[in-house]
């Protein structure tokens, strides 16, 4: 097996410290705003809970037939931390072997985690906006209630911007370095 380069290596303790984020700041952030909601709502998704003003969200679904969020409902929020943490051994591991075939199966490994994330994440979503209570008392016919995935998106009479928040940020560029550098380090050989 073909050595790391010294870029290589670098990007590993930089990757593995960019991921320390998802423990200490939250991933992902839905914002609301609505002419009853001037200064906003707010729901940050972290890596092992949701906050922000989830009360007041939760009431407000309640009119239009939306499940509470809780964060009880979520195995994301035991099954996450447990697979970065289990990567964040494995990068330990790729860096001690100093090997590249192990960088290229731990980048992998990165995109499965990654595209596994998004997919259950507009998943729940879907799920959360299109299957209402039928006995909600504010009912539209045809109307969904799911958020965007990213972006901004009008549902009634809310704006709904989501977007990733800062260790969401911290995860994108984990990926872009993880990439550029497999593709650098292939490119070396």
């Amino acid at each position: 097996m073909k050595k790391l380069t010294k870029t290589g290596r670098i990007s590993i303790p930089v990757v593995l410290l960019l991921l320390g984020a998802l423990w200490l700041f939250p991933m992902w952030r839905i914002d609301l705003r609505a002419p009853q909601y001037p200064g906003g709502l707010t729901m940050q998704i972290w890596i092992n809970d949701v906050k922000g003003d989830v009360p007041i969200i939760n009431g407000l679904n309640h009119y239009i037939g939306m499940k509470t969020i809780k964060k009880e409902d979520f195995k994301e929020f035991v099954v996450l931390p447990v697979a970065m943490g289990v990567f964040a051994v494995l990068g330990i591991v790729v860096l001690l072997m100093g090997k590249k075939l192990p960088y290229y199966i731990w980048t992998g490994v990165f995109v499965v985690i990654a595209a596994y994330s998004f997919i259950d994440f507009y998943k729940w979503e879907y799920d959360y906006g299109h299957n209402l209570d039928p006995g909600a008392p504010i009912q539209v016919p045809g109307m969904a209630y799911q958020p965007p995935l990213i972006g901004y998106k009008q549902l009634l009479n809310f704006e709904v911007l989501s977007q990733p928040d800062v260790a969401g940020w911290c995860y994108i560029v984990s990926g872009i370095i993880l990439a550029s550098v497999a593709i650098y380090e292939w490119k070396k050989r």
